[in-house]
């Protein structure tokens, strides 16, 4: 039986906007209205306003047979999109959350983003691109049913409003959207629907439970592992171990006799086998004999990418430049320099990576949880020879994306292998697999400086950042004349009331490729402006937290959840044993303030709590805020504490979980979250709180033992956890 690509609940079909209107006239024709989010739409594209002409994006459905429906284009990783963006319409309309349904989009040019130039889920910006526009849809569908109604009644449109899933009239008249649907759209979109007020929400900024639970525990939501095709095979991939080697020969005669064994393909990641079942593919694919060519990476090490991040000779570039650094720091009573290793990282996620292709003559059906459709489409165009129209996109939901699945490496495997055999194929990486070949966060060789003027005060800092580039090689119009801007986060904002500022960015490549990583540089960048200022603090003679809340006064968002969060930690009164850190970072227009509490026990780091403030904006669904910030705490004490992929000679020396350690259930601490009611526009939540927590620990580490942590990870440093 042919797998449906899933939505919230299981049995949602992703649709193509042809299809999307086609449904609407089977459900009795309807309302549709049309919606260009924030931030999507081609460069060249000009803003379109809700409903009314442009290049509408996403579509709002209402139905003759009293459905709602919209069609949006974000990936669903967990981070509970499909939940908050329905919120957003279902508040305008006055229904219930349940009575919204998902569908999801195709890859679309219609679907992409301005800055990035193609179709994305990243950058923890999927509520905050549809903020305005989803309750503006909501809000325009809202004064068409209205109208519809008072037409038909002959009444003041002022004398309705909506209730329970119909317009009603003082003395309890109604009508259904259903039965008002389609009168509704012969009206004009009116262009100065207005969202409801703050005030008046039933909705946003109340804990709402997910769409997708119910699907996850009865096991009916389907991610891309779980697609079941007719006739489907299945491919393992053999790679070549040297980072960036190619295949020079294959002896595939041994492995053609296994059981189960369909063809052995080479293709242009490496060499698939496809089997009847994955696990003789597996077999097979380790019965082959190939000869690799190791290529550019063969001498590549750990120690040499270190050296060479060091010794960087590059022009840097300037993300940031207030007053005069080099004039303050001449003239400096005192100055403080310190320098921070940063390792590359791998994203782990706990779903492998997979594909599942369908190749014909005249397209090719593409099962994958992706966070960047448009990519993966013109990666498998390109494969198969195809124009990417040709190519249909299904999105899964994806079993933990933190910026892997922005990748496509695993994806085109899938459609030559499915060309090869004339069948449906999926192509599944072991962890083993991934955790050799991910595309690393980059590592990093920072160094700040700052200067104390005669009064004891903070009179100039300079940051210098040393990094290779995610975006020059994904997006590299984003770069060609400007600074990385995903290179400088959490730097070029810096946060503190400093009269001289630099912020200067090198960038030099290692040979491989790097990707994009939950926080992307806001966990490089974070550790090393917060850890210096724990040091400033520490030369000057003051408290932690009293320091920074002094350089604040300009920044009352981040000075307040500063302050939030050394109340609720309790700072200065740690019981007896047990010491504390506080890190502070704004990112993705959200503030983060942590306080981590630990202890040494034998010389070895024991973090007992970590307590979190946050200031997101106005919060769309409070719970799902509280569990993207523990689960980002989690993912980045994990990698703060033993997180560290290795080279020698080329290859990745960590291959599983054994060996790359992430957080165990004893091992992780007591988490306190505590979210600051706001009426600022929202903030992105998914990715903030990963950043802080290294920071913040290495603080209480210093203050438990004066021992100063520059590099990571803690395991890094001999016998400390």
């Amino acid at each position: 039986m042919s797998a449906r690509p899933t939505g919230p609940g299981g049995d949602l079909p992703a649709m193509d906007r042809r299809k999307f209107l086609q449904a609407s006239a089977l459900a009795g024709g309807g309302l549709i209205i049309g919606i260009s989010l924030t931030g999507c739409g081609r460069p060249s594209d000009k803003a379109a306003t809700p409903g009314v002409g442009g290049q509408p994006n996403a579509w709002l459905r209402i139905g003759g047979d009293e459905s709602i429906t919209i069609l949006i284009d974000k990936s669903e990783m967990g981070q509970g999109v499909y939940t908050a963006l329905p919120m957003l319409i279902a508040e305008e309309l006055d229904v219930p959350l349940s009575a919204v349904r998902v569908e999801f989009a195709p890859a679309g040019k219609d679907y992409v983003n301005t800055l990035l130039g193609t179709q994305i889920t990243g950058g923890s910006t999927s509520v905050r691109e549809a903020w305005t526009k989803l309750r503006t849809a909501g809000a325009q569908a809202r004064a068409m049913l209205i109208g519809a109604a008072a037409d038909a009644w002959k009444v003041e449109a002022s004398t309705l409003k909506l209730a329970g899933g119909a317009v009603v009239d003082a003395g309890g008249k109604k009508a259904t959207f259903g039965q008002l649907a389609e009168a509704a759209a012969k009206r004009a979109p009116p262009k100065d629907a207005t969202p409801k007020e703050r005030t008046t929400y039933a909705l946003i900024g109340k804990p709402q439970t997910r769409l997708d639970t119910p699907s996850k525990v009865d096991g009916t939501a389907t991610y891309g592992i779980d697609v079941k095709l007719s006739g489907m095979k299945y491919a393992a991939l053999a790679q070549c171990p040297t980072l960036g080697g190619k295949v020079r020969s294959v002896d595939s005669s041994a492995a053609e006799k296994l059981p189960g064994v369909v063809k052995v393909v080479t293709v242009g990641s490496g060499v698939a086998v496809v089997a009847d079942h994955y696990w003789q593919a597996r077999v097979a694919r380790d019965a082959l004999k190939i000869t690799w060519d190791a290529g550019p990476n063969a001498g590549l090490s750990s120690a040499r990418i270190l050296a060479e991040l060091k010794g960087a000779t590059g022009t840097p570039q300037s993300a940031r430049k207030d007053g005069d650094v080099d004039a303050a720091i001449k003239a400096a009573k005192r100055q403080v320099s310190a320098s921070y290793e940063l390792p590359l990282l791998a994203h782990a996620t706990m779903e492998p990576m997979n594909c599942t292709a369908d190749a014909k003559a005249d397209g090719c059906d593409v099962y994958v949880g992706t966070q960047i459709q448009q990519v993966a489409q013109g990666a498998v165009a390109n494969a198969l020879g195809l124009k990417p129209e040709q190519v249909r996109i299904h999105t899964q939901m994806l079993g933990g994306g933190f910026g892997r699945r922005l990748e496509v490496d695993f994806i085109p495997a899938a459609a030559e292998a499915s060309k090869a055999v004339g069948a449906p194929v999926q192509v599944i990486w072991s962890r083993e697999d991934d955790m050799t070949h991910d595309a690393y966060r980059p590592p990093a060789y920072d160094v700040a400086t700052a200067a104390f003027d005669g009064n004891n005060g903070l009179s100039a800092v300079h940051l210098k950042l040393t990094s290779p580039s995610v975006t020059a090689r994904m997006f590299p119009p984003v770069v060609e004349k400007n600074v990385d801007p995903f290179a400088v986060e959490a730097a070029a904002n810096y946060l503190y009331d400093v009269p001289n500022v630099s912020v200067e960015y090198v960038r030099h490549e290692i040979g491989i490729n790097v990707g994009y990583w939950r926080s992307v540089s806001h966990s490089l960048n974070c550790f090393v402006v917060e850890s210096f200022m724990d040091e400033l603090a520490h030369v000057a003679g003051k408290d932690p937290f009293e320091f920074r809340r002094a350089l604040l006064d300009k920044q009352p968002r981040a000075k307040r959840v500063l302050e939030e969060v050394a109340s609720r930690a309790g700072w200065g009164k740690a019981a007896d044993g047990h010491h504390q850190g506080i890190a502070l970072m704004e990112g993705y227009g959200t503030y983060v303030a942590q306080v981590a509490d630990i202890s040494m026990v034998d010389g070895k780091m024991k973090v007992h709590k970590i307590t979190c403030a946050v200031d997101c904006g106005q919060m769309v669904n409070p719970r799902i805020v509280e569990s993207q910030i523990t689960s980002g705490i989690v993912y980045g004490l994990s990698a703060a504490l033993w997180g560290e992929v290795t080279l020698e000679d080329g290859k990745v020396r960590q291959t599983n979980f054994d060996n790359y350690r992430v957080l165990r259930m004893n091992d992780a601490p007591e988490l306190e979250v505590h979210l600051i009611e706001s009426t600022e526009t929202p903030g992105g939540i998914g990715e903030p709180s990963t950043a802080v927590v290294a920071p913040a620990v290495a603080n209480a580490l210093f203050a438990a033992s004066g021992k100063r942590v520059r590099a990571l990870p803690f395991a890094a440093q001999r016998g400390l956890v």
